[in-house]
């Protein structure tokens, strides 16, 4: 699965620079989790030329669950024993805020 699409790059672009906007204004991009065992990525922001994704993640303990970013290159590497799957991509996740995801409204 393509992890990074045209499409999902122009959402970023739309969506631009976060860093001032509120977390009930910051509209999730893209989630990729672990079909295997840990691991979610809500992402919000894109620098496509250090592919470095701004996310909300949780790695498997929600308490500790917290922004920050994350390499696109490095999601592309994973592959969780015992299938030897990679990161995927959630085609049905729909249109939520960041504020949503830290509050646990949606998964």
């Amino acid at each position: 699965m393509e992890l990074m699409t045209k499409g999902i790059k122009e959402a970023f672009k739309k969506q631009g620079d976060t860093s001032s906007k509120e977390a009930s204004d910051i509209k999730i991009i893209v989630k990729y989790f672990n079909p295997c065992g840990v691991g979610t990525w809500y992402c919000y922001e894109y620098n496509e030329e250090d592919e470095i994704l701004w996310c909300y993640a949780n790695l498997g303990m929600p308490e500790f669950a917290e922004c920050g970013t994350v390499s696109l290159k490095e999601l592309r590497e994973v592959t969780s024993p015992p299938l030897g799957l990679g990161i995927e991509r959630d085609l049905h996740f729909g249109d939520h805020t960041l504020q949503e995801v830290m509050d646990g409204k949606v998964r």
